[in-house]
């Protein structure tokens, strides 16, 4: 089971709401300021400062995509949407633009702790999987360049166990990964054409 993230880790952090000067940013310092945090407003773009944030809560309502100095969807923190309208523009919107959790406008007297938990456990698994996305795409390339690989030096080994023993003995022989040598191989395959030079 994985550890969840406690109040205590809360305290210290820094968020940034990032709405106009607004009833709602004074309910919602309030409460941040009660769980522990220290709090910054902006409006109506966040500067790269921004960046070194922990949380930013944003207006949904009367958001685009150039408040923000980063690709879209593509935010270094977790995001909560400020959300007074539902309509379903801005609701797409808010989800296009990484929202991790969302409060509901007016603010009242509670609320924000929730969404805090929430938006740091979203945007972690959703960091977690991307990692292990990219981790299986590199993979697969990998095991694409072992079997080039050997698909090379089955014009000189004569089989496929034969090309296989091959690159294992070069692997070893250069004291680099499997992978490493099928890379190796297919570089001087792209260098040699077809001609079965051996490697």
């Amino acid at each position: 089971m994985k550890r969840r993230p406690t109040a205590r880790e809360l305290g210290g952090a820094h968020a940034i709401i990032l709405h106009r000067n607004h009833p709602t940013v004074s309910a919602l310092s309030r409460q941040l300021i009660a769980i522990g945090l220290t709090v910054s407003t902006h409006w109506p773009v966040l500067d790269a400062g921004a960046l070194g944030a922990d949380f930013v809560f944003f207006d949904a309502d009367m958001g685009h995509d150039e408040q923000f100095p980063w690709e879209t969807g593509k935010s270094p923190m977790p995001l909560i949407a400020l959300i007074g309208s539902e309509a379903p523009g801005r609701v797409e919107w808010a989800l296009a633009a990484g929202a991790d959790a969302q409060l509901l406008k007016p603010i009242g007297d509670n609320g924000v702790y929730s969404a805090l938990l929430i938006a740091r456990a979203t945007y972690n698994a959703a960091k977690a999987s991307a990692a292990e996305v990219q981790s299986l795409k590199l993979r697969l390339n990998e095991r694409q360049s072992v079997v080039r690989a050997v698909n090379y030096l089955m014009n000189t080994e004569g089989d496929e166990d034969a090309a296989y023993d091959r690159l294992r003995r070069m692997a070893m022989d250069w004291r680099i990964s499997f992978e490493e040598a099928a890379q190796r191989v297919i570089a001087k395959g792209g260098q040699d054409g077809k001609r079965g030079h051996r490697t």
